[in-house]
């Protein structure tokens, strides 16, 4: 075993962290973390896009079960921005980077995969343009209506061709 794999295993027993999650060609271990948006971090000055996952655009409005709207990207921003409170954030990064020069990840806090977890709750959809990955985890929410599913929203990345907030209603009760 290497020096180096040897000391980053101790730097994960003496910090008390759990490995990330997935397998990587970087590691970024981090405690003051930024949530950018739903599916974005900072982690030690690096902005990791949470691959395989896409989260309602930050200014996104969806409908609740009432119909009423209210911020789903925010409410995905809030919601991780508790799930990581002040723990330490382990990101496991690919060597390829998004059109935006965004390294791409799975990160996770306490070993727990916060890319699954976003899913899993509905605040996030399985991208299944790039991964396949959390699709179980999409398909549970949406069974629970947790989250988006609870109500009516527009995909986020149907979203960000328009660049404009959209709320979709079920059309019940519209004619013609």
């Amino acid at each position: 075993m290497s020096c180096r794999v040897l000391m980053i295993l101790l730097a994960f027993v003496v910090c008390g962290l759990s490995p990330p999650v997935g397998s990587a060609d970087t590691t970024i271990i981090g405690c003051e973390t930024r949530v950018i948006d739903g599916d974005t971090l900072e982690v030690k000055g690096e902005r990791v896009r949470l691959h395989g996952i896409d989260a309602p655009e930050k200014g996104q409005l969806c409908a609740n079960t009432a119909g009423e709207p209210y911020s789903c990207g925010q409410e995905a921003i809030r919601a991780l921005r508790e799930r990581i409170g002040e723990s330490n954030v382990s990101c496991a990064i690919d060597a390829e980077r998004d059109r935006y020069g965004r390294a791409l990840g799975v990160c996770a806090v306490h070993g727990e995969d916060l890319n699954a977890w976003l899913v899993s709750q509905g605040h996030a959809l399985a991208y299944r343009r790039y991964s396949l990955k959390y699709v179980g985890q999409e398909e549970a929410a949406r069974a629970a209506a947790r989250g988006l599913w609870a109500g009516d929203f527009v995909p986020p990345l149907g979203l960000a061709a328009r660049q404009t907030p959209t709320i979709v209603v079920d059309g019940a009760g519209c004619t013609g």
